[in-house]
């Protein structure tokens, strides 16, 4: 048999390849374009063309999200490169008084005893951004959404330029033969998982993304746990609840307790 024979529908061998091939693709765009868009529970589609929309990264204007996700504020805080780039001593000694009542939770020193955010050394776009969050109600707390409800304009950059000023924890791990999750480094790109280090610190840092060494390892699962589940919903685009809903327990775990494994004795150092 001739090339030019081999490549023919003449060919019985090459007409099955070429129907397995076709069938292979043919499922293939079915169930990620249509079937799996489908299967997310927290999205409706109007039809089948936006749930090919949304899976080729097109805006659809008729999908819906879900009943648990309408409710409630969202974020309407933009923020830039240039977001509080620059902070002068007066407004960092305004922060300082105002932080006084602060410190119950956060640390005298921007450092929490109390399974609280370490809000020393964060970055002044992140605090910034969540203290005008809790202030209109798109991110709810017992605690904060009373004290942010009155805040000014101006305290609130205050209170952010003045913890972006203090000293960072440092970053230690206990550990560092042991290798880091896979979650933090490398993600789970077959699920739409990005690394959680490029975005909170270890890889890169997004404009937004707190700086996540050091804090309470309790305080981060509640945060993710309640991302997964829609309680908090303050992340703009949902790109935090669509990556929780997507980790497995055991990788809430891991991200966890790797960005808080600082030993007791850094924390009273700093402290």
């Amino acid at each position: 048999m001739s090339a030019r024979d081999l490549f023919t529908f003449r060919n019985r061998h090459f007409r099955a390849a070429v129907g397995v091939t076709a069938a292979i693709l043919i499922v293939t765009v079915i169930g990620g374009f249509i079937v799996l868009p489908f299967a997310q529970p927290w999205v409706q589609f109007a039809n089948a063309w936006d749930a090919i929309c949304s899976a080729a990264g097109l805006p659809q204007r008729t999908a819906i999200v879900a009943a648990p996700e309408q409710t409630g504020r969202l974020s309407e805080v933009v923020l830039t490169s240039s977001t509080l780039s620059r902070s002068s001593q007066e407004a960092i000694g305004r922060g300082a008084t105002l932080a006084q009542r602060c410190a119950i939770c956060h640390g005298p020193t921007g450092i929490s005893r109390a399974d609280s955010p370490n809000l020393a050394g964060q970055y002044s776009a992140v605090i910034y951004k969540e203290l005008h969050d809790f202030r209109s109600g798109a991110r709810t707390n017992a605690v904060m959404s009373p004290f942010a409800v009155n805040l000014t304009d101006q305290e609130i950059a205050d209170l952010s330029n003045y913890y972006a000023y203090l000293p960072r924890l440092p970053a230690y791990h206990p550990t560092p033969q042991l290798p880091k999750p896979n979650i933090v480094i490398y993600g789970a790109p077959m699920r739409g998982i990005a690394p959680c280090g490029s975005c909170h610190g270890s890889l890169d840092n997004k404009i937004g993304s707190p700086w996540l060494e050091g804090q309470s390892e309790a305080y981060m699962k509640a945060q993710l746990q309640a991302f997964a589940s829609g309680e908090r919903r303050n992340d703009i685009s949902q790109q935090m609840r669509n990556i929780a809903r997507a980790m497995t327990p055991q990788e809430i775990e891991q991200a966890a307790a790797y960005y808080a494994s600082q030993p007791a004795d850094v924390v009273k150092a700093v402290d």
